[in-house]
């Protein structure tokens, strides 16, 4: 095999299964939340997409001072991508018991569960990009690190719209002014909104939570690694 072949083999299989048209099931599924979500007041979902812009910035600003060992951005794309493995499994482990404990806590304790995974996820998405090079203090770097999110917590729908962004990111970018927060927040929060309500269930609540949030965080890493490679590849060529 030629340098990278088996990766872009990879790469092509995931964004077939990726790309897919929803089930029966997610649809219906999608078109109740959107019902619901048009049952709620719009200055209810200005304070949430208000809430969770500033969560994510908050987490962001406070990666700057995030200094890998083992920044590995000159190496090969397999270096990396083993670095990113080691990283995730530390962020899944974070995930777990971070759920399991609010998760044990009842609603109260339950309703914490979301600003600190989300602050986990991004801390996270951004590791990944400083393993790759990527000045992560740059708006134009933050700005793909959220699609990154996006790509991993959306609708069918939405996942192949931003899936498209990615792969043509030197061109998108220049037309993306910025995020649409809006969209990200009930995108994220229709994506995890029946899993978590789970976790609020007493008796069940902390391995709803620990399970639950290690396969978001799983979902994350295998999403991550995989945009972070069709990058590298477009840079490449």
């Amino acid at each position: 095999m030629t340098e990278n072949e088996k990766e872009r083999a990879e790469l092509e299989s995931w964004k077939r299964k990726y790309s897919k048209k929803s089930s029966m099931l997610q649809r219906v599924s999608k078109q109740a939340q959107v019902k619901i979500n048009s049952y709620i007041p719009e200055k209810a979902h200005k304070i949430v997409t208000e809430s969770i812009k500033r969560m994510v910035e908050v987490t962001l600003k406070g990666a700057d001072w995030v200094q890998l060992e083992k920044v590995v951005a000159e190496s090969t794309l397999q270096n990396r991508e083993i670095h990113m493995e080691e990283r995730l499994e530390f962020y899944r482990k974070a995930a777990m018991l971070e759920g399991a404990g609010t998760g044990a806590g009842g609603i109260f304790l339950g309703l914490a569960d979301f600003p600190l995974l989300l602050s986990i996820k991004m801390k996270y998405l951004s590791e990944c990009a400083i393993i790759h090079g990527y000045n992560i203090k740059t708006y134009e770097e933050r700005l793909f690190l959220l699609y990154v999110f996006q790509l991993a917590f959306s609708s069918d729908n939405r996942k192949r719209e931003v899936l498209d962004i990615i792969e043509n990111w030197n061109e998108k970018k220049e037309e993306l002014v910025e995020m649409d927060w809006r969209v990200f927040q009930q995108e994220y929060r229709d994506y995890i909104d029946f899993v978590k309500l789970l976790q609020l269930v007493p008796g069940i609540g902390a391995v709803v939570g620990a399970y639950a949030n290690y396969q978001l965080l799983d979902q994350l890493g295998e999403v991550s690694k995989f945009a972070y490679r069709i990058r590298y590849f477009n840079e490449k060529e």
